[in-house]
Order: C-alpha cells, then sequence, then structure tokens
C-alpha cells in the first residue's frame, strides 16, 4: 500500500516541483539547516534556551532514530525496493525507517514551536515540505515520515520538559 502511495505521488512531478523537492531535501540533509538554526538561536539572550533545547533534542532523535531505529529496523528504502523509479537524488546509504529529514526537522520545528509559536508554527511547515520531499524523491515509505515525526515530536517535548524542570529547580520553584 505504501509503495501506491508513492506511485500516486510521482504523478505529480513537473520540472518547477523537481527543483523545489530537491532544494527542499537538500536544505534537511544531516540536519544541517537545523543545526544552523540552534547555533544562531544561541547568541541572542531572548533565544538562547531555544538553541541549546534544540541541540540536546536533535543529539537524542540522532541517538534514538539514526543511530538505534535505522540500525535495529533496518528497512530498505523504497527505491531499493522498487528500482523502476528514476532517483532525482543520489541513493541514500542509510537504512529507511524512521526518515532522518523528518525527525531532524520535527524535533527542532516542536522545540521552536514550544519557545515562540508565530516562528514555530513557519518552522513546523518547513519541517512538513522537507518530509514530504522526501516522498516525492522516492526514497522514504510514508510510515518513515510519520515515524520520524512522531519521534522527533516527542523528543522535542521530552528535552524541553527537563529543560524546564532544571531551570524550575534551579529558581527554587520546585
Amino acid at each position: 500500500m505504501e509503495l501506491q502511495i508513492l506511485h500516486a505521488i510521482q504523478e505529480l512531478h513537473t520540472d518547477l516541483l523537481d527543483s523545489i523537492m530537491i532544494l527542499l531535501s537538500t536544505l534537511g540533509n544531516a540536519g544541517l539547516i537545523w543545526i544552523f538554526l540552534s547555533i544562531v538561536l544561541v547568541f541572542p539572550k531572548r533565544t538562547r534556551r531555544c538553541g541549546f533545547t534544540m541541540m540536546g533534542a536533535m543529539a537524542l532523535s540522532f541517538l534514538l532514530g539514526n543511530l538505534l531505529l535505522k540500525n535495529l529496523i533496518a528497512r530498505p528504502r523504497p527505491c531499493a525496493v522498487d528500482t523502476s523509479v528514476r532517483l532525482l537524488i543520489p541513493f541514500p546509504g542509510e537504512y529507511s525507517f524512521p526518515s532522518g529529514h523528518s525527525l531532524n526537522g520535527f524535533t527542532a520545528a516542536t522545540v521552536i514551536f514550544l519557545y515562540f509559536k508565530k516562528a514555530g508554527a513557519f518552522a513546523l511547515l518547513l519541517a512538513a515540505s522537507i518530509a514530504f520531499s522526501r516522498l516525492y524523491l522516492f526514497v522514504h515509505y510514508p510510515t518513515d515520515i510519520f515515524g520520524g515525526m512522531i519521534l522527533g515530536i516527542l523528543d522535542a517535548a521530552f528535552i524541553f520538559w527537563i529543560v524546564k524542570k532544571v531551570i524550575q529547580r534551579r529558581e527554587g520553584r520546585l
């Protein structure tokens, strides 16, 4: 069923969309846009806590998603299962579940949302766009995206909660 969904998405291809999806996917490579953003957020005092929380949450997501789950589940990518679809990007080397692009994006965007609602809404839209690009480019199944999204949201919420508790304890409110 997931391959049917991916094949339906393949019907959307145009030269313009191909370029947009490649750009979106590239933005999410190795979580670099989110890592860069977290570093930028550390400098202004007003956003410092958000930046450090993003770093912690993304570190947790990397450990759980990329190092543990990807290797434990070892799910082949759709482009490895069905080689009839021409890839527009190089074949990704890691396993498919969970999607690292979705995991990084939703981890970072959720943290931003927890601190700054308007900026977070934009970040969540960007994360969702990057996640969709991975389906469009035929390198992830929908459940890979969904798994990365859920794990990212949970990791972000967990680290946000820990940071909040540590700060409350430091300020003597516990």
